[in-house]
């Protein structure tokens, strides 16, 4: 499926309710895993209460950044609001990131200074977590197929149900053999896997916003394609970019031999069915030239 077919299919408000739900759940249940991890001493489960915090906050923007981005163009704003989605992913991710590196930060100080730790109230405590994080999963997975800024929150609920897998294992440890150093190893493992998920999906966010081209686009077979038209001499000045996420836009220099206007028309119609059809391009702005001219130009 391309992704115009998904430009409308994530902007449902009763999505936006589901996502309402998961972030009170979240709240509650990092407030219930840092009580967990204060109590049996776990820096894993304290981690894990981080982290999870940062779902509820990226749920939050997520949403927040939905409701902006529906709202239609306007003199301020002529290509609309939809790259809000996008800023609130690069939050997001970057949230993500700063998190993982307090983590790492955290669990080298738990070598220099280990302490005991009450395995059962880890496993307790995890274990509803772990229920809570598959569910908010769920709920943004549907989501994240068409939306960066999804995406990023969907990747934040996964780390972190996979965290809570992490600390029942090292609560299980310890329970059974005293292996207290298993938690700062899982510490470890959540702050890394979080940090690479983060730090794989920030640059395709910053080429968003940055309106790069994006990358299954090359400008040299734009050009190649639109001088198979009949009456296309040569396409220069080619830029290509990312309105948002879904929508891509160009503008173009067009030599054309056509004398005639009617012509130059047909010829526009050409080119701009070409380039909904081929590349996905949706908005393009087009600049004619007739080939005399241009070459007059050229020699000038």
């Amino acid at each position: 499926m391309s992704l115009k077919d998904h430009q409308h299919h994530h902007r449902k408000p009763e999505s936006d309710r589901g996502l309402l739900v998961a972030v009170g759940i979240n709240v509650l249940l990092t407030f219930a895993q840092i009580m967990g991890g204060i109590i049996s001493g776990s820096l894993s489960l304290i981690a894990d209460a981080l982290h999870n915090l940062s779902d509820a906050a990226s749920l939050g923007i997520a949403l927040f950044a939905r409701k902006i981005s529906r709202k239609p163009a306007d003199e301020f704003k002529t290509f609309g609001y939809q790259r809000a989605e996008v800023i609130a992913a690069l939050i997001n991710l970057t949230l993500l990131i700063t998190i993982s590196l307090y983590l790492i930060y955290e669990a080298i100080w738990r070598i220099v200074e280990p302490q005991v730790i009450t395995g059962w109230i880890m496993v307790l405590v995890a274990g509803i977590a772990l229920i809570v994080d598959t569910i908010t999963a769920l709920i943004t997975y549907k989501m994240s197929k068409s939306s960066i800024n999804m995406k990023a929150a969907f990747l934040h609920n996964l780390a972190d149900a996979l965290a809570s897998i992490g600390v029942i294992l090292a609560g299980s440890f310890i329970l059974l053999y005293e292996w207290y150093w298993v938690d700062t190893l899982v510490t470890f493992f959540i702050a890394g896997f979080v940090l690479w998920q983060g730090l794989t999906l920030l640059p395709k966010t910053i080429h968003l916003l940055m309106e790069g081209t994006p990358e299954d686009l090359s400008s040299e077979d734009i050009k190649l394609s639109a001088e198979q038209i009949n009456g296309v001499e040569d396409v220069h000045h080619i830029h290509v970019w990312h309105l948002d996420e879904h929508r891509i836009a160009l503008e173009a220099h067009v030599v054309v031999t056509a004398n005639e206007l009617k012509e130059v028309e047909v010829i526009k119609d050409k080119l701009k069915q070409l380039l909904k059809d081929k590349f996905n391009i949706t908005h393009s702005t087009l600049e004619f030239e007739h080939h005399i001219d241009a070459n007059c130009d050229e020699s000038d």
